[in-house]
């Protein structure tokens, strides 16, 4: 694990987690998360991680037509919505403070 400190005021490579809207492309659909760094944190933003592995799957490095899938860790959703584009089936579980957020996400795209 690594541990980086983070000064907002730095300016450098965070700037997209202070945006209050993100958007995407993925499965044909545009998909737009809410954002919210100050409130939520972590747990508020899309990371990185989350746009390689939705591209991923999108990629179809893994088959998922007729599959289920469940998220774990859910945080902004955006594995779980482009996962539900992609197969039959998708839960999102996210610790509770963010589920309706994740839920709003869910519900927008």
């Amino acid at each position: 694990m690594a541990l980086v400190p983070y000064e907002e005021t730095a300016g450098v490579g965070l700037q997209k987690f202070h945006k209050p809207l993100a958007t995407f492309s993925f499965a044909n659909h545009t998909i737009q998360i809410r954002q919210d760094w100050r409130q939520l944190g972590v747990a508020a933003v899309v990371w990185d991680a989350a746009v390689v592995l939705s591209t991923y799957l999108e990629m179809g490095a893994v088959e998922l037509r007729g599959c289920s899938a469940v998220e774990l860790g859910a945080g902004t959703g955006l594995v779980g919505i482009v996962a539900a584009l992609l197969v039959s089936s998708t839960s999102n579980m996210r610790l509770e403070f963010t589920t309706p957020r994740t839920r709003v996400a869910c519900s927008t795209n």
